[in-house]
């Protein structure tokens, strides 16, 4: 969670054409899956794009971060240039220890050997996958997106050779070990 203090703002209020001024606010903010699935919802396209985002989808997005309770909706209007530095940074933390030797192109950028369009069930899907709680969805989004990152890696370590990747035969092996596993522990005939 980050907390965001936001001294006394003063604004145009379009809709009601006045002056507004707003009284000191803390955001508290999480950069998280939930915020992530309720963003999507709501624009109907998937957040960790490159595309860029328009000045709505960014103050959406921020709404959507915010865990606290009754925020007076001009605060987000009034946000200035510092307030956003402190969310992008916030928002780009790694949250975690664990760091990754990436291969990188010629530019000096990480090699993305699969541009994969992730979408917050695509996320849910992997957690699901690796039996990770729902509990994470509320985690830094970078730091849940790290396990998921471990869990693939280390799958792939424990499934030996080629690399990770196992033969189709291989694998109609493990699937024919774990349906007999299965059938004897819940003593079923098949």
């Amino acid at each position: 969670m980050f907390e965001l203090k936001i001294d006394v703002k003063e604004g145009w209020d379009a809709s009601k054409n006045e002056f507004v001024v707003t009284k000191p606010t803390t955001l508290c903010l999480e950069h998280s899956l939930v915020s992530l699935s309720k963003w999507e919802a709501h624009f109907r396209k998937p957040y960790l794009s490159t595309d860029n985002k328009t000045k709505e989808e960014i103050l959406y997005y921020i709404k959507c971060m915010t865990i606290t309770q009754n925020v007076n909706p001009m605060i987000y209007e009034l946000l200035g240039e510092e307030e956003f530095k402190q969310i992008n940074d916030y928002i780009s933390d790694t949250a975690t220890a664990t760091w990754f030797n990436e291969k990188k192109a010629e530019g000096g950028a990480p090699v993305r050997p699969n541009k994969q369009i992730i979408t917050s069930e695509l996320i849910y899907y992997w957690m699901v996958s690796y039996g990770i709680p729902f509990e994470c969805q509320k985690w830094h989004l970078n730091r849940l997106l790290t396990l998921i990152r471990i869990c693939n890696v280390e799958e792939a370590k424990q499934s030996g050779k080629h690399g990770g990747k196992m033969s189709k035969r291989d694998i109609l092996s493990q699937n024919r070990a774990l349906n007999a596993a299965r059938r004897q522990k819940y003593n079923t005939k098949g």
